[in-house]
């Protein structure tokens, strides 16, 4: 999973700083799978159908932030 930010500075007065954020996480939205279903066999020795099936993922998909604060 890749995280990537980029900040800008704006110096607004001799006092006051604007600044302004972006953040990207999972920018490459790559998927993190979890395990697949170990089990094989139901108590009655009956074939389950989801044995080795992948239902979920660990991870969130792509998310952007963007956020502004000002110093003074």
């Amino acid at each position: 999973m890749v995280d990537f930010s980029l900040v800008k500075v704006t110096s607004l007065t001799e006092r006051l700083k604007l600044d302004f954020r972006a953040e990207f996480f999972n920018i490459l939205n790559h998927a993190n799978f979890v395990l697949p279903n170990t089990q094989v066999f139901q108590s009655n020795g009956a074939i389950l159908g989801s044995a080795g099936k992948i239902s979920d993922v660990k991870t969130t998909s792509r998310q952007i932030q963007f956020a502004l604060k000002l110093t003074f």
